[in-house]
C-alpha cells in the first residue's frame, strides 16, 4: 500500500492511488506526492553522493557506511509554493508539483519538525477549513475570525475527533440544520449548491473588480485631458459594473450561507458593507450623469464630488477583494 502526501496541507492518504481531491484542503489529485517514491529518490540521491565521495576520497567512515567523511549530508527541502518535500544534498532544479525553481525551496529541520507535528494536536475551523496545530484551538480563526468553539479536533488523516460546540451557535446566527435525506432541498439550497459547485461567485466577482479600476482611470484621464471619448467609455463601464453587481452580491450571499454557514464575524460583515458601498456609489455615478450629463464638465461645482464617489467605490471594492483573497488563500499560509 502506498502513502500519498498532500503537497498543500500535508494530509496523508493510504491507498493504492491518490484521491481525486484532498479531504482536508480540497487540493486536486496532482498536488499529491507518493511518499515511498519520494523516500526512494532521497536514498538514491544519497547513495549517488556517497559513491561520488568514495571515488574521490576512497575511504569509508568508521561504521562502514557508503558515506565518506566530509560528504554533505542528506537534507529535506520544502517548496515554498506547493509544500512539496524533497530529500537530497541540494534542492531539485524544479518542483515536480508546481515547477517552482530551486531558489524557492527552503531547508527543513526534519527531526524538529516531525517532533513538533507528532506532539501537536490539530484543529480544523468548521467555517473556512483552516488547520491549526497546538494543544488548544486559537481564540479565533486567523482566516475568517470564527471563535474557538467552531474548531474541531482532527487526526493525522483529517478525520474529525469531535464536533464543534453548539450551545452558542444561535448567537452567531448559524442555522446549520441537519437535512434528512428524504427531505427535498429548497429552491435556495439548490441554487446555493449550484453556486458552490460551479464557483460562480469568484467567477462573477472578477468582472466588476476588473472593469471598475479601468473605468476610474478612464474618468481621471477624461477630466485631465478633457476628452469626451474617455468620459463616455468610463460611463459605459460603470453601467456594466452596475449590471453585474446584483449577481455578484447574490452569489456571494449564497457562498456565505452555504460554505461559511452565515457566520457574522468582522471579515464577513466588512465584506457585506463594502459590497453595499460599491453598489450605492456606482448607482449614484450612473444615474447622476444620466440626469446631469455636464456633471464632469470643466468648471462644474460637482466635478470633485463625482470623482470622490468613484474613489470611494474603488476603495471599497479593493477592501472586499482583499478580504476575499484572505478567506481563499489565508489557510495555505502564503
Amino acid at each position: 500500500m502506498s502513502e500519498w502526501e498532500c503537497g498543500v496541507c500535508g494530509y496523508i492518504h493510504k491507498e493504492g492511488e491518490a484521491p481525486e481531491k484532498c479531504p482536508v484542503c480540497e487540493a486536486p489529485q496532482k498536488m499529491f506526492v507518493e511518499k515511498k517514491l519520494e523516500e526512494q529518490q532521497g536514498e538514491v540521491a544519497g547513495l549517488s553522493e556517497a559513491e561520488d565521495g568514495l571515488e574521490t576520497d576512497g575511504a569509508y567512515d568508521s561504521e562502514g557506511s557508503a558515506e565518506v567523511a566530509g560528504n554533505k549530508e542528506i537534507k529535506t527541502w520544502r517548496c515554498s509554493i506547493s509544500g512539496y518535500l524533497h530529500k537530497g544534498v541540494a534542492p531539485p532544479e524544479k518542483c515536480p508539483v508546481c515547477e517552482a525553481t530551486a531558489e524557492q525551496f527552503e531547508e527543513v529541520e526534519e527531526a524538529k519538525e516531525q517532533e513538533a507535528v507528532d506532539s501537536a494536536r490539530r484543529w480544523r475551523c468548521s467555517v473556512c477549513g483552516h488547520i491549526h496545530e497546538g494543544n488548544e484551538p486559537p481564540e479565533k480563526c486567523p482566516v475568517c475570525a470564527a471563535p474557538s468553539m467552531m474548531f474541531v479536533e482532527i487526526d493525522g488523516d483529517g478525520n474529525e475527533l469531535g464536533e464543534p460546540a453548539v450551545e452558542e451557535i444561535e448567537d452567531l446566527a448559524i442555522t446549520a440544520e441537519k437535512v434528512v435525506p428524504e427531505t427535498p432541498l429548497s429552491f435556495f439550497d439548490k441554487i446555493g449548491n449550484l453556486v458552490l459547485k460551479l464557483h460562480l461567485h469568484p467567477i462573477t466577482v472578477h468582472f466588476p473588480n476588473g472593469i471598475l479600476p479601468a473605468a476610474v482611470v478612464f474618468l481621471a484621464l477624461a477630466v485631465y485631458f478633457k476628452m469626451e471619448l474617455l468620459e463616455n467609455a468610463a460611463y459605459v463601464n460603470f453601467i456594466f459594473v452596475l449590471v453585474m453587481l446584483p449577481v455578484v452580491i447574490f452569489t456571494g450571499y449564497c457562498e456565505w450561507q452555504k460554505r461559511y454557514k452565515g457566520i457574522k464575524t468582522a471579515i464577513f460583515i466588512t465584506k457585506i458593507i463594502c459590497s453595499i458601498i460599491v453598489l450605492a456609489a456606482v448607482s449614484v455615478l450612473v444615474f447622476w450623469r444620466l440626469l446631469d450629463p455636464q456633471v464632469l464638465a470643466a468648471g462644474s461645482p460637482n466635478q470633485l464630488i463625482y470623482l470622490g464617489i468613484t474613489g470611494a467605490a474603488l476603495a471599497a471594492a479593493g477592501i472586499a477583494g482583499h478580504l476575499g483573497g484572505k478567506l481563499v488563500f489565508g489557510s495555505r499560509g502564503n
